[in-house]
């Protein structure tokens, strides 16, 4: 499990700055691309950045380096909360955002806005994610649209021969399908953002609950889906938020269901796993995320030129189908030798409409005026984990 003290940096951070989060903040985006300085240091996703170490087949950052003089380091965050964390430190260029971070990086003044005329495939970005929510902020763009897609429920075949249909097998204490109980053989992800995965178990079996979304709860509303979470607290051994060590946890140390992404079920599947996924009948929580820039990137002009990099067809393309993702360039969908031309459907390309994604709660909301706010699901969510 991550530091504590980290994860408390970040309700310190998210309590002081959602105080304001409607403001919109006009610093300066860079006005030309110079010369690299040799080097671009991205904080990213587990397998969001690879240079074909785990698999030859998927590199996309060695030609970068060739072509550009830009060595590309990245450090590997497990949340969003470690990300924000990572980057109010200082020292990093970029970083792979999902929407419960990049509010918080751009309230926080920590990001920079981008100039996306120096971006010259730009237009080749989904229409949908160019001026989303999570990293458009007045009208100003705060950073590129990279990767989308579904969180998933990951099972175990063996035990479960059919996909499961509900959330229930990880939330609430049952018998599974091999007749043995789901207590201490299920995981759920450690982060606050997963408070949002209770609620909208709870919008689904507990309609009187008035759920709109997920991520905008009253205190009502919220005390329901913490009391959920507290009841899983009693079956759930163990919170995940290293894939590497989800991917060993489910090899080795008998789990058999959990929230997860699809790169983890692509990984064990390709070690010949006996692990499917599905997303369950009251639909999932996603991540749209952006590859933003800190607002003092020790290395810019090779940050921009990463920036442009990223959204090639064929770096979309190979990640989408390293990770099981979605690209954020529709043109990617075709002609990828690795993703194939069903590819993107196979990993949800249609079901934008159906996704929750990812999105830091505040205060004041749209569905009902009054919300509980993240520095709250921080603080309380840490809570849980040590068992109160």
């Amino acid at each position: 499990m991550r530091s504590i003290g980290r994860i408390a940096a970040g309700v310190a951070t998210a309590a002081l700055v959602f105080t304001q989060t409607s403001a919109a903040f006009s610093q300066e985006a860079l006005k030309a691309i110079g010369p690299g300085e040799g080097e671009v240091a991205i904080v990213a996703w587990a397998g969001y950045i690879e240079r074909g170490e785990t698999d030859k087949a998927y590199d996309w950052v060695s030609d970068f380096e060739k072509d550009t003089g830009c060595k590309v380091t990245v450090k590997t965050a497990g949340t969003s909360d470690e990300m924000v964390a990572l980057m109010n430190e200082g020292g990093f260029d970029l970083v792979t955002a999902s929407g419960d971070a990049s509010l918080r990086l751009i309230a926080g003044k920590t990001v920079q806005p981008i100039n996306t005329d120096l971006i010259p495939s730009w237009g080749t970005v989904d229409p949908r994610l160019q001026a989303s929510p999570w990293h458009t902020v007045g009208g100003v763009h705060y950073g590129v649209p990279y990767q989308w897609g579904s969180n998933v429920l990951m099972y175990n075949t063996n035990v479960f021969k059919e996909a499961p249909k509900s959330w229930s097998v990880v939330f609430e204490e049952q018998n599974l399908p091999d007749g043995k109980s789901n207590k201490d053989r299920v995981q759920a992800f450690d982060g606050p953002i997963y408070i949002a995965d209770a609620a909208l178990y709870l919008m689904a079996h507990k309609p009187e609950l008035g759920i709109k979304d997920p991520y905008e709860l009253n205190e009502d509303q919220y005390k329901a889906a913490l009391e959920l979470l507290r009841a899983q607290r009693k079956i759930v051994p163990r919170y995940w938020h290293d894939a590497m060590v989800q991917v060993d946890d489910f090899t080795n140390e008998g789990f058999v269901a959990s929230s997860s992404w699809p790169f983890q079920v692509n990984l064990l599947v390709a070690n010949k796993q006996p692990i499917a996924s599905t997303i369950p009948e009251e639909g999932a929580t996603g991540w749209a995320d952006t590859t933003m820039m800190h607002a003092n990137a020790p290395h810019p002009n090779c940050a921009y030129k990463w920036l442009e990099h990223s959204i090639a067809p064929k770096v979309q393309g190979d990640l989408a189908a390293w990770f099981g993702s979605v690209p954020s360039v529709p043109a990617a969908c075709k002609g990828n030798a690795l993703l194939g031309d069903t590819g993107c459907a196979t990993n949800g390309a249609d079901d934008f409409a159906k996704i929750h994604f990812w999105r830091t709660p505040v205060s004041k909301c749209e569905s009902q005026g009054t919300c509980v706010p993240y520095y709250r699901w921080a603080t309380d969510y840490i809570a849980i984990l040590g068992g109160r």
